[in-house]
């Protein structure tokens, strides 16, 4: 609890309050309350008409026998007017004596238009619903403390309309992406988030132990691709799921550790056929959640419309640092990145192959499509003919960020046993990003599954398009606990 609020006393003088209203009989807590109106149909009702609506006091004031307050629910806020005469003396007074900014109430009454064109309420009767003990943020300054409006996210999202609709719209982003993809005959699953090996990606895992089997187990990192890809073996076509991930990472503007990502896997389409269906969804979203398909973000101007050049990994890198991926060794690739002044992890050649393209994509606005990512750091996907260093992959440039992944689905079993043999050798070498390999997917493999596209992405989209940290489009970031101290 806020030390500040018990040496101000004024958690004491509401709870003062409280007492008076028991002493009137009168509950503080009621169960339910029914509303014929929210605060924006009531506003929108007109004048002369009857309604009831209620919410939470964000502002009150009296002048002389009449007193003034704004409530607010989820829809908006309407001005509610109590004047004597209209209520029964007892009840203005109570009124008077027990209501504060963050108390929830219910009222009836009339909507008329004062002088200076405010749509009120005009009061008949009205109901405690809720007392609140302590008070809400100052009004003109609300929360600023970064950590505080991420702690106390409530009181963030009560105060800012900005912030709310932000998240009505990041709820309409998954909505148009599952309608999307639902209208182009995909059926959506559900596959493990516990897993024995984790698959799919590569990054570093949270672990969990199953006290029952008496075995440890990792969250998943991807949405269930090679259980998508087991479904496709068993004879789904069109599939896609959209759930939580979780990487035991670092916090960035872009990166989270536990986020919303979609996947999707389609049999006989390669990723030819893949970057028409992503290009055709991301102008899907853009017009229909944002309006527009112009964008600002990262200091980046972009434009979804239209055909999205193709970027050749292998060219762009050599391009922008003179060094060929495929005619380099680890070393030279450490020197470059010293020249350049970033900072890398990792002594593999696949991790700093991956961190020589990060430094060049900060310069590439996009839309564009980067394609054909060398072998070494895409273990799953199928290699590209005539060039089998390289693979059929393709993943969507925006504002200097990749914003998903996909490619043509290796499914030569012998080829992926090769592959997870690659990466089991760099996590014995202590690689802790590198791919668990999965010998029951090989299996799998083994008793065939058909040509296959598949794609994915996640909120870093929406928070790109949006113009925001990614932390600021979750509604509870991960936090520290507090201390005792500062409890």
């Amino acid at each position: 609890m806020d030390n500040k609020i018990e040496q101000t006393g004024e958690r004491a003088d509401r709870i003062k309050k409280l007492e008076l209203l028991k002493a009137a009989g009168v509950s503080a807590y009621v169960d339910r309350f029914e509303r014929t109106h929210t605060c924006a149909e009531a506003v929108a009702a007109g004048d002369g008409a009857d309604v009831t609506t209620a919410g939470r006091v964000m502002l009150r004031r009296e002048m002389g026998k009449i007193t003034f307050a704004h409530i607010q629910d989820f829809s908006g806020r309407i001005q509610v007017v109590l004047k004597v005469g209209e209520v029964d003396d007892a009840s203005y007074d109570l009124f008077t004596r027990v209501i504060d900014s963050g108390d929830f109430i219910g009222v009836s009454g009339t909507i008329f238009t004062t002088k200076k064109g405010e749509i009120s309420i005009l009061v008949k009767s009205w109901t405690f619903l809720t007392k609140a003990l302590l008070p809400l943020p100052e009004k003109w300054h609300g929360l600023t403390d970064e950590e505080t409006r991420y702690r106390k996210r409530y009181l963030d999202l009560l105060q800012s309309d900005e912030l709310r609709d932000l998240f009505i719209k990041k709820a309409k982003f998954w909505a148009v992406t599952r309608d999307f993809m639902q209208k182009k005959g995909f059926l959506e699953v559900e596959t493990p988030t516990l897993e024995v090996t984790t698959g799919g990606a590569e990054a570093r895992p949270f672990t969990t132990h199953h006290n029952d089997f008496d075995i440890d187990l990792y969250l998943r990192i991807s949405v269930g691709e090679l259980w998508q890809k087991r479904l496709m073996a068993g004879s789904f076509e069109k599939i896609y799921e959209i759930g939580r991930v979780y990487r035991n990472e670092g916090t960035s503007p872009d990166h989270l550790q536990e986020y919303t990502n979609l996947e999707f896997y389609w049999a006989y389409a390669n990723y030819e056929d893949g970057m028409n269906l992503v290009q055709d969804l991301y102008q899907t979203i853009a017009r229909e959640v944002f309006g527009t398909t112009k964008f600002e973000a990262r200091g980046h101007k972009f434009d979804l419309a239209g055909n999205w050049p193709r970027i050749e990994f292998r060219d762009e890198v050599l391009r922008q640092t003179g060094i060929d991926v495929v005619a380099t060794d680890a070393e030279k690739i450490k020197a470059k990145l010293k020249e350049l002044g970033v900072e890398y992890e990792g002594e593999t050649q696949e991790r700093l192959t991956d961190t020589l393209w990060k430094y060049c994509r900060k310069k590439i606005s996009g839309p564009a499509f980067l394609v054909h990512l060398p072998k070494l750091i895409m273990p799953l996907a199928k290699s590209l003919p005539g060039h089998p260093e390289f693979t059929e992959t393709f993943i969507p440039l925006i504002a200097g960020s990749e914003a998903g992944k996909g490619y043509s689905e290796l499914n030569d079993p012998l080829d992926q046993r090769k592959r997870f043999e690659e990466q089991n050798k760099l996590l014995e070498a202590g690689d802790e990003e590198a791919m668990m390999p999965d010998w029951e997917f090989v299996e799998m493999l083994e008793h065939g599954m058909p040509p296959t596209c598949g794609f994915g992405f996640g909120e870093r989209l929406f928070s790109f398009l949006a113009d925001k940290p990614i932390r600021e489009t979750q509604m509870f970031p991960l936090m520290r606990p507090l201390s005792e101290d500062s409890k």
